[in-house]
């Protein structure tokens, strides 16, 4: 493997770990919202739209 390639498999598995990461965040964020006494539907609908469109990502990217 070249050093270009293994740059690039590199930075690849560093976008997946980020996008990983917000992802945890983001899911904990909906814990949290969902466990108040009474949980706001729109950021509920916000936070787990954003959690659809980054899991497609990782999907995407370990592909």
């Amino acid at each position: 493997m070249t050093i270009n390639r293994m740059e690039a498999a590199m930075t690849l598995l560093s976008r997946i770990e980020s996008l990983k990461s917000r992802h945890s965040r983001i899911d904990q964020q909906i814990s949290a919202e969902g466990g108040r006494p009474r949980p706001d539907a729109r950021v509920l609908m916000t936070l787990k739209l954003q959690k659809l469109r980054l899991k497609e990502e990782i999907e995407r990217l370990s592909s």
